[in-house]
């Protein structure tokens, strides 16, 4: 997949605690939502505690 193919997203590479990534992967099969669904809402958040959005 070209990247140009992403019309509203765009690809990021980082690394994550082990753990927490484990646990995000689980509650990602559990509830059905892909991972980069629960990351937006993660980082949504972050940025709405810091009053950045």
């Amino acid at each position: 997949m070209a990247s140009n193919d992403l019309k509203t997203r765009e690809r990021y590479s980082a690394s994550f605690d082990k753990e927490l990534l484990a646990s995000l992967k689980d509650l990602s099969k559990e509830t059905m939502i892909p991972l980069s669904k629960l990351l937006d809402k993660g980082i949504e958040l972050l940025l709405k505690e810091y009053n950045k959005k």
